[in-house]
């Protein structure tokens, strides 16, 4: 009894796994990529200027693969992970991390906004995970890990983008759904919701952390490395990162 009990509490090997992330290039994605190289994993990043997403990593002994990957082009989503499967032969983590916001309100901005981050925030999401789930299975231990946000978990104030607690919660969402999608052939979904983090991305927005008090970007890589391997008996479908002080979060 005790040898089965410490076989389900082990946690996951890293030799062999091979990991997609979107959105390597700066900021939360770089600061993972990075992680999980120097952890012995095997990357396909995507992305959409690939020869200088590629040269970002050109001191890495173990340089990640470079795909093409534009959330406004569908079809770019298959071929990376034709790509992907072509040079590795497998799938086991899917990293979603590439994401924008623009400014909405119902006073100013217009449904460009939203329509523009539902089709990166949202659809580029679903459409990565039901093109890798049937490849996620196939371990017995796959994973999914979203790269949501606290304004997924509520509305903040008036400062905060409608159009992006919108869609971050509709990707809070799509994780539960595939999570449930997953789960019986050993799929893990994780939704990582951080709250401000010390990169471009955050700079200028209003009523957000203050600069010394934002979460750094290796302090979420850690993070998604230890989700990674964690066991199947250990799913963790929320996880909330917070930089300030919520009553709710």
């Amino acid at each position: 009894m005790n040898d089965e009990r410490e076989t389900r509490s082990q946690l996951l090997p890293v030799a062999g796994r091979v990991v997609m992330l979107s959105g390597g290039a700066s900021g939360i994605g770089a600061a993972i990529a990075r992680r999980l190289l120097g952890e012995g994993y095997s990357l396909s990043l995507g992305g959409r200027r690939i020869e200088a997403l590629a040269a970002k990593y050109a001191d890495i002994a173990n340089p990640p693969l470079v795909s093409r990957f534009d959330a406004f082009e569908p079809a770019t989503a298959r071929s990376w992970v034709e790509a992907t499967l072509e040079r590795f032969g497998r799938i086991d983590v899917l990293i979603n991390n590439a994401g924008m916001t623009k400014p909405l309100s119902f006073e100013e901005g217009d449904e460009t906004a939203l329509d523009e981050l539902w089709a990166v925030n949202v659809k580029a999401p679903f459409r990565l995970i039901k093109l890798a789930l049937p490849h996620l299975g196939k371990s017995g231990h796959g994973r999914i890990i979203n790269i949501a946000s606290t304004d997924a978990k509520r509305y903040r104030d008036g400062s905060v983008s409608v159009a992006y607690a919108a869609t971050k919660h509709a990707l809070l969402a799509v994780s539960h759904a595939a999570k449930f999608a997953g789960w019986d052939r050993g799929v893990r979904v994780t939704a990582l919701c951080p709250g401000a983090v010390d990169t471009d991305f955050t700079a200028g927005l209003a009523g957000v952390t203050p600069g010394p008090d934002r979460i750094a970007p290796t302090t979420l890589a850690e993070t998604v490395a230890l989700l990674l391997r964690l066991p199947n008996n250990a799913a963790v479908s929320e996880l909330v990162v917070n930089a300030r002080l919520e009553s709710t979060l």
